[in-house]
């Protein structure tokens, strides 16, 4: 098991696959580990189950019934308005906001607090994971 997180780590660090900046892909390699501790038949995130994650409704913190799209919208390329506070949110895709998925410490914060929104709970790294390939892949 050791030998496999091993090589893990280092095919993350020769590899950028994903199209991170090196901080980015530093964390994103942090969560394979975790995500691979937890599963261990994990190998890689997928932006298909990130979808299912960001596009599902559950009943969130507010008890309303809300999705990451409720605010984020179904186009991560166009602007879109908070459910609740009806503020204007720029665009998730980094294809067409430069500054999306550039800063760990500001998507550690917003994984956080839009899980706890939407699930009234912190993501697993797997599921965090998902949900980044995913905004990465719009």
């Amino acid at each position: 098991m050791k030998k496999q997180l091993a090589l893990l780590i280092i095919l993350g660090a020769l590899s950028n696959a994903g199209g991170f900046n090196p901080s980015m892909q530093s964390y994103i390699n942090g969560l394979k580990i975790e995500a691979k501790k937890s599963n261990s038949n994990f190998t890689d995130f997928s932006a298909q189950r990130g979808e299912q994650i960001f596009t599902s409704k559950h009943i969130g913190k507010r008890g309303k019934e809300i999705s990451c799209t409720s605010c984020h919208g179904s186009n991560l390329t166009l602007p879109s308005k908070n459910a609740f506070t009806n503020k204007t949110i720029d665009p998730l895709s980094p294809k067409v906001n430069s500054q999306r998925l550039t800063d760990v410490l500001e998507v550690q914060k917003w994984l956080k607090r839009n899980f706890n929104d939407v699930y009234k709970r912190e993501g697993t790294a797997q599921e965090k994971g998902d949900v980044l390939y995913y905004i990465k892949s719009k």
